[in-house]
């Protein structure tokens, strides 16, 4: 057994009640030559039909020698390139998932797997989840922490929604291939855990201010993977294979806190909600996205400022007198946001908006509107803006 699964196991024996099937997964592989472990795999699984969901450039980095792998183990298996739209962006939209869909029916493959990184194991999971089979996850860049999720952001009729599917029965993430990712994509990775800290804060704070479900356990084991990535920053930033593994299983142990809440509370707070806002607002101008991570960490810095800016002017609003002070010693987790940009700076993210092409008008709106993305939360941003 792995260390995330014996870190999981513990965590869930700390739950009782907790849903113990979403957490059942066959094996985590991540490791050097882990990508050659996945056709013996299948063939063990019995599978004889395979669907392999890429895009072009992803098929390139590990799509083509895994379907040749697939294909000496005696499996017959159809690869299904998801389209770009007009901007080159794949994108988890309904144009996406009808074509994902219909190909895999089509062939009628009995898996599939996203061999890819976020965006791609959301249209994945959404088709297998659709049409009743399993699906197997082969991160190509530790960019995301939802490679083990249940949860599916998609964009329909141009608005982020997130809807609740299935996990991978296994993931094989390759070192190999893992080291070699685009260094945005390991910055976005690193920026997508730094958004914990803030999603942490707003989770300890909807808990006090509305009564939000929590876990201790959770908390804990989201912390703990936030914590090795600040640690090993200069790993990450060399991308070293001890850097990668480690952000990597940070990405991972991300995404099994949040199957074992059934929420993403501990891994999604105020800082996502911004980078939902900008990524519709982009996709409603025509303009061409960014990355996930990469408007999570500089989002999250947005955020760590305004929150302490409202710390010192008094009371948190909507939390009890009587919880003020657990609440700020909370907030004191948060690192400064000059602290958070030097982490980004280091792994080469951006650290502003306007590095994300996000206008000073963007920012403001978004600040006054993006807390109604997830309006069963109550984040402290959410709580800003209704009682000013």
């Amino acid at each position: 057994m792995s260390d995330i699964m014996v870190k999981v196991r513990e965590a869930a024996a700390q739950m009782p009640g907790v849903d113990r099937a979403s957490l059942e997964i066959d094996t985590v592989r991540i490791e050097e030559g882990a990508l050659r472990q996945a056709a013996p795999y299948l063939r063990k699984k019995g599978y004889a039909r395979i669907g392999l969901v890429a895009d072009r450039t992803t098929y390139e980095i590990a799509g083509k020698s895994l379907e040749a792998d697939i294909a000496l183990a005696g499996i017959q298996v159809q690869t299904i390139l998801i389209s770009p739209n007009a901007q080159g962006d794949v994108i988890a939209d309904e144009a996406s998932l009808v074509q994902c869909i219909l190909d895999a029916k089509r062939f009628g493959a009995e898996a599939l797997l996203a061999v890819g990184s976020g965006t791609l194991h959301d249209i994945t999971r959404f088709t297998a989840y659709g049409i009743s089979i399993p699906f197997i996850s082969v991160p190509t860049a530790p960019s995301v922490d939802g490679f083990n999720s249940v949860g599916a952001p998609l964009i329909l009729r141009g608005e982020k929604t997130t809807i609740q599917t299935i996990g991978p029965s296994a993931i094989f993430a390759d070192l190999d291939i893992l080291t070699k990712a685009p260094s945005e994509l390991v910055a976005a990775g690193f920026g997508d855990m730094l958004g914990k800290y803030t999603s942490l804060f707003d989770w300890s704070f909807g808990r006090a201010a509305a009564g939000e479900i929590y876990s201790e356990a959770v908390a804990e084991m989201t912390r703990g993977a936030l914590q090795k990535c600040v640690d090993q920053v200069e790993e990450i930033a060399a991308r070293t294979s001890k850097g990668i593994r480690i952000l990597t299983e940070a990405l991972v142990e991300s995404g099994f806190a949040m199957l074992l809440l059934g929420q993403s509370h501990p891994a999604s707070g105020a800082e996502h909600h911004l980078s939902h806002y900008w990524e519709m607002e982009f996709l409603r101008t025509g303009r061409k996205q960014i990355l996930h991570g990469a408007k999570v960490g500089v989002a999250c810095a947005v955020i760590a400022k305004l929150y302490r800016r409202l710390a010192e002017q008094g009371e948190l609003p909507a939390v009890p007198a009587d919880r003020q002070n657990i609440v700020r010693d909370e907030l004191a987790r948060i690192p400064d946001a000059d602290k958070l940009k030097e982490w980004l700076r280091k792994v080469g993210g951006p650290t502003e908006t306007e590095n994300l092409g996000v206008s000073e008008e963007l920012l403001e709106r978004s600040l006054k509107e993006a807390h109604r993305i997830r309006m069963n939360r109550f984040t402290l941003l959410r709580a800003y803006n209704e009682n000013r």
